[in-house]
């Protein structure tokens, strides 16, 4: 027969273990319904490195085989890139939307720059007062597309977990996805070594040098300029083996060439094995 000491300790125990639970339990929204989608917030604690990490918010969309949706420029093919309002939301000083490394999509419309299946963008979540509690929320409009596209739109709230709080695989994995800065570089994400620019004569362009690690497979360059120029996206100009990689932009169509003078490009660099984002000013 069990003593009244060892039937404390066996509710003890059981305590602990459900306080463990719940301390590992998933922060995150109800799935909110959608056209050919399903959109949910997801929160936690991501440590990039040594140190306490930093809460992170991440907004998860996913869509069904066959269908895509937008990165922040969506390509030549068109496309509605993602809106995020997050005016409703409590104590929110901002919210930066962070955007992993996206794919070339091609399909009988043209090329477009998305994501296929799911994605989660992370939100770099500043409270207005750090001594008081975040709520986010947020509406938030995007695409989805298959031989057309739709405008779909989703509303959803969270409030932000503590720092003990770990976050959701998918968000700490999506956060390592985002294109790095030069100085943050890996070793195997890619590298820009030149940017030639001609912008006069009859066949204005640029050129982008890259370096990329490992097997080719996958490895794309995408280019965005300031003031709303929108550059087409580069084509791959066959180079020798082993040599830095090339991508060309044709400036003869659909932009003025002399425009981007003085103007500081966003170059994103993504591949199999790593993804990097530089800056470049067109002299």
């Amino acid at each position: 027969m069990k003593t009244m000491g060892s039937m404390m300790a066996i509710a003890a125990g059981l305590c602990a273990l459900a306080a463990g639970s719940a301390a590992n339990a998933e922060v995150a929204s109800p799935w909110s319904e959608g056209f050919k989608s399903k959109t949910r917030m997801v929160a936690g604690n991501v440590s990039m490195g040594e140190g306490p990490g930093r809460i992170y918010a991440g907004i998860e969309v996913a869509i069904p085989e066959g269908w895509k949706t937008f990165w922040r420029s969506p390509g030549d093919a068109g496309g509605v890139p993602p809106f995020f309002d997050w005016a409703a939301s409590e104590n929110l000083g901002s919210a930066k939307v962070l955007y992993p490394q996206p794919s070339r999509l091609k399909d009988a419309s043209g090329e477009a720059v998305g994501y296929k299946t799911s994605v989660v963008f992370p939100v770099e979540v500043t409270p207005k007062d750090p001594s008081k509690p975040v709520v986010l929320n947020l509406a938030m409009e995007f695409g989805v597309c298959r031989e057309i596209c739709i405008p779909a739109e989703a509303k959803l709230s969270l409030a932000m977990p503590t720092a003990s709080t770990p976050a959701p695989l998918v968000l700490a994995a999506a956060l390592d996805a985002v294109p790095r800065k030069t100085a943050d570089r890996r070793p195997n994400d890619p590298e820009l070594k030149a940017v030639r620019a001609i912008l006069t004569g009859d066949k204005p362009k640029l050129e982008i040098d890259v370096v990329f690690a490992g097997q080719l497979a996958g490895a794309d360059v995408f280019v965005e300029a300031p003031d709303g120029i929108y550059l087409s996206l580069p084509k791959r100009v066959p180079s020798t083996p082993g040599a830095n990689v090339t991508f060309a932009i044709n400036l003869d169509t659909g932009v003025e060439a002399a425009e981007l003078k003085g103007k500081t490009l966003l170059i994103t660099m993504v591949s199999a094995s790593g993804q990097s984002e530089a800056t470049w000013k067109v002299d």
